[in-house]
């Protein structure tokens, strides 16, 4: 089972190699050639007689989006991010590409259905057995998608998929604006047109076969041109076909014609020594007509230098003549074949500087060379030599800019969910939690709440006694006693409150003014108290206190530098009906939830079950761990787990020193409030020393 698993996991992440590097490639170099991506759409257009009926912004902007698609379902594929999603989008990609490429491998409309751009020039048939692998491989990915484990946390993907679609269209639309950042065409800088041209010695080229179809007293027939027949037959269509394969040069299909196809100077271009600039237009009438001054400026340039400009295109007379009349040109034009010229250079018009027959500079129409009278002659400036931005230094920039930081996201996401995973693991173990306990994780508390017990005197007595004997044996948890009004400013004289700390029972919901008989959160302070217990059950059953008023009272306590020990618990009735989550989560939300986290530091939570409260019933340690454990769920839903983790929760039902132990051992038990059992000290230490 475990090894069927195995081989399951390697040949999904096999797949999702193939495909992400694949897409990632093939995107990519269609992305950064957009025009050349538009000519070869445009190209399935006329096979299928659309492309007259499609505007070129559309194809224009159908090759961005197809290279930027392919680019992105190719990162996000290696990424893992949104799995199944993807994976289905990757799948019915496949699912339209596949039988197209049938089509183009059986039918043979056009010879490369251009899936690498120029990078890599496959077969139709080629193209169509690659995309049966990845149709496989899409297949498997979406069966299994959860195969792929994440590089990126699925909360920080946002970040790949927001910076990918960023770089490839920024990317895409740089590329169109000045030229493709890969060259991978015959006419490459660096290239030598000439040498491209030639076919070594001794090897084969090509063999084509030209069939001629004629009509003799209305019968047509074909013939070659071994049976050719007399001329009582009329001509009625030619054709071509490549019989037998041979070595094709590079370059097979550069010349320039004069206008008139009276002179071929191809030769005279290419064998020149020195300078020579061509201006590429493969139709003038879609030519871009923006900088034509600057064109203008150059061909002066080059008059005044005695270098040669020649200015391509396929455009016919009428073509040409509506561009002088636009521009006012003056330099001669001369032919060239079409899907050269689109070859050449990705710009229409675009600008080519030959030196010795070797392509030394290539400049889209927006990015021209700034060349005028005063410029000193091409060989002084950087346009006359050999660009250094070489094909390192153009990856270098791609690292830099894209790879780079996702490997820096990947590394700090990984090092952070690795992190959490530790963490996960330590809190699962139960040795781990007994240690960290000791530590300290969160302070533990004994709080005694006095309520209305005890005349001022022996409030005072019990008070002296709890101080000396917790100042001879330091108690291994804080310790607070509540006490009636009376009593605080008295005791607060004589008590160490490093040992313990002194709380108030309640406190007013008014700031001040005519109420009688209340004492404010002010006054409370005033006599040296730190803490105050509000939400008592008693409070709330006998004197009506609503959550909005128990929501006054906290923030004037906090507001006043107190510390709040808020209570919550259910009655009788609502433990029997299963309700005391929905009763702790409600009084949480209707009076402490609204403070910030901040604020919440300062709130320690008792749970005090109602039905537990002077009646001698007593919830099992396991019934307290479970509803603890719920009550720092919600906190850390509201507030994230590490304020959960630092809030103390304190267990308020008829704890004594016999089951103070058992409770106290439970993990998400953090001490006691105690009534009854604080109003003798030996009953009250036998509880503090549980945690001993």
């Amino acid at each position: 089972m475990h090894a069927r698993k195995a081989i399951t996991g390697i040949l999904v992440n096999v797949c999702r190699l193939v495909i992400s590097l694949t897409f990632i490639f093939s995107g990519y170099v269609k992305a950064i050639d957009p025009l050349g991506t538009q000519y070869k759409l445009q190209d399935y257009l006329n096979v299928v007689q659309l492309g007259q009926y499609v505007p070129d912004y559309i194809t224009l902007v159908a090759s961005v989006l197809l290279g930027g698609l392919e680019f992105c379902l190719g990162v996000f594929i290696l990424f893992a991010i949104h799995r199944r999603l993807v994976s289905r989008l990757v799948l019915l990609f496949m699912a339209i590409m596949t039988p197209l490429t049938l089509w183009l491998a059986v039918a043979n409309p056009i010879k490369d259905c251009g899936c690498f751009g120029d990078a890599v020039i496959l077969t139709n048939w080629e193209t169509f057995y690659k995309n049966i692998v990845l149709l496989a491989a899409a297949i498997v990915l979406c069966v299994k998608p959860l195969g792929m484990p994440r590089f990126i946390s699925r909360s920080n993907q946002w970040i790949v998929v927001t910076y990918t679609i960023i770089f490839i269209l920024f990317s895409s639309s740089m590329c169109l604006y000045t030229l493709p950042t890969f060259d991978f065409r015959p006419y490459h800088i660096g290239a030598n047109i000439k040498k491209g041209m030639e076919i070594p010695e001794g090897a084969k080229g090509p063999e084509f076969e030209t069939t001629f179809i004629l009509e003799k007293n209305g019968q047509r027939k074909e013939f070659t041109l071994d049976n050719y027949p007399d001329s009582t037959w009329t001509f009625i269509d030619s054709k071509t076909v490549q019989i037998s394969e041979g070595y094709v040069p590079p370059i097979h299909d550069f010349s320039i014609q004069t206008t008139d196809g009276s002179e071929d100077i191809t030769d005279s271009v290419l064998s020149r020594r020195g300078y020579s600039f061509l201006l590429i237009s493969p139709h003038l009438e879609k030519a871009d007509d923006t900088n034509f001054g600057d064109i203008d400026q150059i061909y002066e340039y080059c008059q005044n230098n005695n270098y040669p400009f020649y200015a391509l295109t396929a455009s016919t007379d009428e073509g040409i003549q509506h561009w002088r009349d636009i521009t006012g040109a003056e330099y001669q034009f001369y032919l060239t074949d079409e899907t050269t010229l689109k070859t050449i250079i990705r710009s229409n018009p675009g600008l080519l500087l030959l030196k010795d027959g070797v392509v030394i500079g290539k400049w889209s129409h927006n990015d021209l060379p700034q060349l005028n009278d005063q410029s000193p002659k091409l060989e002084r400036t950087e346009y006359g030599q050999m660009p250094q931005n070489s094909v390192t230094c153009k990856i270098s920039k791609i690292v830099l800019w894209y790879i780079l930081p996702l490997l820096l996201l990947t590394f700090a996401d990984r090092t952070w969910k690795f992190t959490k995973w530790i963490k996960e693991k330590e809190h699962s173990n139960k040795i781990y939690q007994l240690f960290k306990r000791k530590k300290n994780m969160r302070k533990k508390i004994v709080a005694g709440n006095w309520k209305m017990n005890m005349n001022l005197q022996d409030g005072i007595a019990l008070a002296k006694e709890l101080n000396e004997t917790l100042n001879n044996n330091k108690p291994n948890c804080g310790v607070i006693i509540c006490t009636p009004f009376i009593h605080l400013a008295s005791i607060a004289q004589f008590l160490n409150q490093d040992v313990i700390a002194l709380g108030a029972e309640n406190c007013a919901d008014k700031e001040k003014g005519a109420f009688t008989g209340e004492v404010s959160a002010e006054m409370v302070k005033s006599t040296g108290a730190q803490y105050v217990i509000l939400g008592h059950s008693e409070r709330r059953g006998y004197y009506g206190e609503t959550p909005e008023i128990l929501k006054e009272k906290v923030q004037l306590a906090l507001k006043n530098g107190l510390k709040v020990i808020f209570c919550i618990g259910e009655s009788l009735e609502e433990r029997e009906a299963g309700k005391q989550n929905d009763v702790v989560k409600a009084e949480l939300e209707g009076s402490v939830f609204n403070l910030t986290a901040e604020e919440f530091k300062n709130i320690v939570i008792a749970y005090e079950p109602i039905w537990a409260i002077g009646t001698g019933k007593t919830a099992t340690a396991e019934q307290a761990e479970e509803i603890h454990a719920y009550i720092r769920s919600i906190v850390a839903e509201k507030y994230g787990k590490e304020v959960a983790e630092d809030t103390s929760i304190l267990y308020g039902g008829s704890c004594k020193a016999s089951n103070a132990p058992e409770l106290f051992a439970k993990p998400d038990i953090d001490g006691g409030l105690i009534g009854g059992a604080s109003l003798k000290a030996a009953d009250f230490m036998g509880i503090i020393d549980a945690w001993k």
